[in-house]
Formats: structure tokens, sequence, C-alpha cells
């Protein structure tokens, strides 16, 4: 796509991807049972997964009703931690629930000290998990219904429209007002100007005074039929890791923000769930749907060890391609960024850039 995809996201989706809810065909009667089945399936799966969760410390009894909560499943993070927990907090979430995955790193004794967390641990595996999707379905199965839910890993920093002046809870306010359930955000890598290992980043430290550049363009859309999902992938993972296998780069399309009914499942990580209804998140009537961003603080100076960490676990999809591949591309010491990468300001500089959008909230 190159620039094309310069003069937008939504310009490609709404204006030359040539589709609407509306346009598109029933997905038909049989469809429509095979993905009834599959919702099933995969919320017995979650209920059993349970059994692998032991609380470490529970203080789900202080959740409101009317509480903005986050999950997130992690391992070995408690460097991210501190300036993880104080975004979020800052940005209006009330309570964090929190998968430790067998960390030895210090995670699970700092988030249990947390008064506004409540823990679980595991040591079984998370690929068998569903790379941990089993394990959070169950958590928001249980805690999560009725409540807005912010599905997201230690690196994600969720951007919205107003962030910088609206607390997370307009949003999600406007979003019940306007009876919409989900909300999609596009994941966009965020790196350095030189190699990654240049410049150590501090516990606490805001990763974005490091890694504050990103891929304005160089994206390619595909639809999911089957789900209704878009399938997003390129920026700077897909030309300096997956050059010569662009497919196999990881998708950037996410949706992390769902006002949760325990009869809701994520699919495949927050990329798509179900009922399908909820994937819908790019257009609408004659306009588009409105949108943020997960700014991506993968590439610090920690990557490599990262890399080399779950290299050595194989818990990853696919036998860990994925890693495999950053682990032979940081034999070079990578310099991500090129001429073409925009440095980070704000939301609005993503809304012109065509990432993220407004939508119809003024």
């Amino acid at each position: 796509m190159g620039r094309a995809f310069q003069h937008g996201l939504k310009y490609r989706l709404l204006g030359q991807t040539g589709w609407s809810g509306r346009s598109e065909a029933s997905l038909g009667i049989l469809s429509t049972y095979r993905l009834r089945l599959a919702r099933k399936r995969w919320r017995i799966r979650a209920f059993r997964k349970r059994r692998e969760l032991q609380p470490v410390v529970s203080r789900v009894g202080d959740i409101r009703p009317d509480g903005l909560l986050l999950f997130c499943t992690l391992r070995n993070e408690r460097v991210r931690l501190p300036f993880f927990l104080r975004y979020y907090r800052d940005l209006g979430i009330n309570h964090f629930l929190f998968v430790d995955n067998d960390s030895d790193d210090g995670t699970r004794e700092y988030l249990a000290q947390q008064p506004d967390v409540s823990l679980w641990t595991t040591k079984h595996s998370y690929k068998r998990a569903r790379f941990g999707v089993d394990w959070l379905n169950w958590l928001q199965i249980r805690y999560g219904h009725g409540h807005w839910t912010l599905v997201v890993d230690p690196d994600e920093f969720f951007v919205y429209p107003f962030c910088d002046t609206r607390p997370l809870r307009a949003l999600t306010d406007w979003l019940d007002a306007s009876s919409i359930k989900s909300f999609s955000a596009m994941l966009l890598d965020m790196y350095p100007k030189g190699p990654i290992s240049a410049q150590p980043y501090r516990e606490g430290q805001d990763p974005f005074e490091i890694a504050n550049w990103f891929d304005s363009g160089n994206y390619v859309i595909s639809k999911n039929r089957a789900y209704g999902n878009l399938w997003i992938q390129g920026g700077p993972r897909a030309r300096m890791f997956f050059a010569d296998v662009p497919e196999r780069a990881p998708a950037m399309n996410k949706i992390p923000l769902v006002k949760w009914h325990r009869d809701y499942a994520y699919v495949s990580s927050t990329h798509m769930l179900l009922p399908r209804g909820l994937n819908l998140v790019y257009d609408e009537w004659g306009g588009e749907k409105a949108s943020g961003c997960l700014l991506h603080a993968k590439f610090l100076d920690t990557f490599a060890a990262k890399a080399n960490e779950e290299m050595d676990r194989k818990q990853h999809y696919a036998n860990s391609h994925e890693y495999r591949a950053y682990k032979e591309g940081l034999n070079d010491s990578p310099d991500l960024w090129c001429k073409w990468s925009e440095k980070y300001i704000n939301w609005r500089q993503l809304e012109i850039l065509g990432l993220m959008s407004k939508g119809n909230w003024a």
C-alpha cells in the first residue's frame, strides 16, 4: 500500500475497500450456527482452564459496579510495571486483574503489594492456554460482566481521541450513550532512533522518551470474512524482521476495549472476538467509527533478553516463529529508524495520519 496508507487508515477502509456492515451479504444459518458453537467452545475451555489459576491476592470485592477494569497476562515484566500502572491509573482504570505466568524477577511480589490489583499465578503452559486467552476469558467472564474491560499487554499503552483532556470514562460514557459495545485500536510499534540497545530503560521511566518514532505508512489490510474483522500487518517489524515473508508478520489490529458480557469470548488475542458483531469496529453507514491506537513499547534495550527468553520457552504462536525472526534480526544490532519514520507528538497527529479517528465524538 505504501504512500496510499499515509492518506489514512480510514481512507483505506472506507474509500477503497468498498464494503460496510450494511452491504455485506448474510453469513447464512450454517455459518452463524458454527460461530455460536465456537463461542460456546471457547467459553467452556475458559471455564476448564480456571483450574490452572491460583489466587495470590484477591481484591475483587473492591470492584465498583461501574468500575473500569484492566486485564493482563504477563511474565517477568517487573521493570515495566511502575510506569504501566501509573499510566493506566491516570487514564482512569479502577482495578487491575493480572495473571502472572511463573515470573521469577519480582513481578508477582510487586503486583501483590498494589492496592488496586487482584493477582493470579500459574505455572501452566501459556501456549496451551491459547497464549493466555483462556485465562483472561475466564477472568472476564467471572469478574468483567457489565463492565468496560481493557485487555492489554504490559508493553501496550492505549491512546484514544481526546485522551490528553478526557479520562477513559468520558470515552466509555459516550460509547454507552451511542450503544457501541467495542472499540478498536491499531497496534503501533514504537522504536528509538539508533540501535535498540543504545539507550538503557530505567524502571519507572516513560518508554516513549526513548521509543518515540513510528511508521506512518507501510501497512496492508485484508478482511476476515468469517469473523468480520480486519487484519492489519506492516510497520517496522514487517520491514525489518519479516521482509522475506511479510504474510507472517504480526497482526496490528486489536479490539482491546469491550463492554463485557459473560457470553462473550476472545478468539485470538484481542484481534477478534465473538459474537461476530463486536468485530465490526471501523466503518458504519455513511461514516467512520471512532478508534484509537495502542502504542507498543516493545523495542527497548530489554528486548534482546526478552526475545532470548521466549525462544528458550517456546510458548508463542507457530513454534515461536516471531521470536525466532527477532533473534536472528537482533544479531545485526538493527536500527528500526528510517527516513520515512515519524516522531510521535500526540493523538491528533495519529488522526491526521489516518491511524485513528474521533469519528463523530465531538
